[in-house]
Order: C-alpha cells, then structure tokens, then sequence
C-alpha cells in the first residue's frame, strides 16, 4: 500500500495552532467519547433486557447504536485522542486509509439504516394490519445485513481506487484522513476517482432518500387524514428519527464545506468544532433523542431505575 501510494505516513496539519487548548480539547473529547460509549451500551441493553422491545423498530435502534454509533466512533476517537496530546501529529498511510474506510462506511450505514427505519415507521403507521407479516425478524435481519454489505462494498472500491493514487504531497489540513483530501494531494490521473467519487455520492444519498421522502409522505398523509390518535402515534415515533435525520445532515454538510471549500481564514477552533460535529453529537444526541421520545424505552427505564433502587434497598437492609 505504501509503495503504490508512494508516502508512508500523512501529516495532519490541523492540530498544529492547538497550542495549550489541546489539554482543554482532550478533556472535553474524551468526555464525550465516554458518554457516548454509556449512552448507547445503556439503550442496547434495556433494549435486549425487555423482551416487549424485541420488535423491528428497536432492532434497527440497536443497529443504530451498537454496530453503526459504537464503531464509528471507536474508528475515531481513540486515535484522536492520542493525536491532541502528541508533539508529532503524523498517521500511517495504512491507519489513514482504515479510518477513512471506517468512517465512510459509518456515514453510508448511517444512512441507510435512518432511510430503513423510516419505511418501517410507514409500514407501522399506514400498514398496521400487514406491519407483522411485511417486517418479519428474517427481513429485519437481511435488512440489516444487506445495507453493511452495500456500504463496505462501495468504501472498499474507493479505497482500491485511492491506494493506486501517486502521491505529491502527505499534508491534510483535517483532523483525521478523508478520502477526497488524499485525491487533492494526487498528482496522476484522477478521472475515475472523481467520476466512481461523484456516482457513489450520488447513490450514498438518492437511494436512501428515496425511501425516505416516499415514507414521509404516505406518513403525512395519514396524519392530516386519520384520528388524534394516529397522528399523536406518528408524532412520538417519527420525532426522534426526524431529528436524527437533520443532524445528521448537517455533519455530512459540514464535512463536505470542509473538504471542498478553502478554510484558511476560518479559525482553527471553529474549524476543529465542524470536524467534531459529524462524528460527535450524532452518536450522542441518538441515544437521549430515542431514549426521551419513545414512551417503551421510558417506561423501561423507570422499571430498571426501580428496580436497582429496591434492590439496593433490600441490601442495606439486610446488613443493617
């Protein structure tokens, strides 16, 4: 890879007018990262522990949080902790192309999980007679399977094309590695990085819209045409996916502003805090958006809190 690359290591050159703000930076990163990690393991595991949360809906929940929000940020975080506290901000060709590879298939499951779970809602709120015989736990879990596959499989094409890229230069001015920065730093033929780069972007976004606007629609639909009832249903499950859609949204803009537009005159503070965005408060506004709306997920809390109280009672009593 280093020898068709022609360059062993990249230098991230963003972290370089840190100067003592990277202490403050490690804490308030690292402190996230960590409620990150409780937060979404807390939702996976009331979800697992309640046998009434074992429906499709919870189950793209959980792939949300475990497989997608878990592993993008350990794609991340841990080496961009280590980044902010050293003197030498330089990464391996190889780590950088395995954390591009990690984070743009967490952008593409992302994605497409958010545009699964929205057909799941149409099928919940216009279908409800049919939702049990349309989504089976067998197409719940090929769902699931398929929309990974498809992601991988479109990071592992881009990167291929990448690895064969001669190289110019190895200075990003990024946090972390990006794929289009490597293809800026080219000094070959980049045609067919650009035209695979433009289809695949295409496709990352249109395929999964479109289930997404289709859903939404039929959703509303129904809303302004069924009973206070079905609109109060609607309202408390689509919410948090709404919100998580726009927030979402705006971490892809916000990176993509980044990458393709001159940031020299943006203040690095700002510039790293629209890095942060896109791999920090979607994996941590998920949890708590899906975790406050959804009236099962609270019940199951309060019923858990409970218990632990109780249980901790029951045991000072007894020593006592």
């Amino acid at each position: 890879m280093i020898n068709s690359t022609q360059v062993s290591h990249f230098v991230l050159v963003a972290f370089v007018n840190v100067g003592d703000f990277k202490y403050l930076l490690f804490i308030i990163v690292i402190s996230f990262y960590i409620l990150i990690i409780f937060s979404n393991l807390l939702l996976i595991v009331v979800i697992c522990m309640n046998r009434s949360l074992h429906e499709p809906m919870y189950m793209f929940l959980c792939s949300l949080l475990f497989v997608n929000e878990l592993y993008g940020s350990s794609g991340l975080f841990p080496f961009l902790l280590t980044q902010i506290l050293s003197d030498i901000h330089t990464v391996s060709a190889s780590l950088c192309f395995l954390q591009i590879f990690c984070l743009y298939s967490y952008a593409n499951v992302q994605f497409s999980n958010l545009a699964i779970m929205s057909y799941d809602r149409y099928l919940a709120i216009c279908c409800p007679l049919q939702y049990n015989t349309r989504m089976t736990p067998k197409k719940v879990f090929l769902f699931i399977i398929v929309l990974w596959f498809y992601s991988c499989v479109k990071c592992l094409i881009t990167l291929s094309l990448n690895i064969h890229l001669k190289l110019c230069g190895n200075i990003m001015n990024s946090l972390y590695c990006h794929n289009y920065l490597i293809v800026k730093l080219s000094c070959s033929d980049t045609r067919v990085n650009n035209i695979y780069g433009l289809f695949t972007a295409a496709l990352s976004i249109l395929v999964p819209l479109f289930p997404i606007i289709f859903s939404y629609m039929k959703i509303l639909k129904i809303c302004f045409s069924g009973s206070k009832q079905t609109r109060q249903k609607a309202v408390s499950t689509c919410t948090p996916h709404i919100a998580s859609l726009i927030n979402f949204s705006f971490g892809c803009l916000f990176q993509i502003i980044q990458t393709r537009f001159d940031m020299t005159n943006v203040p690095n503070v700002i510039q790293i805090i629209l890095s942060l965005y896109f791999s920090l408060l979607q994996p941590l506004l998920n949890p708590i958006m899906y975790g406050l709306q959804m009236s099962k997920l609270r019940n199951t809390y309060k019923h858990l809190l409970c218990y632990t109280m109780l249980t901790a009672h029951r045991n000072t009593v007894q020593v006592q």
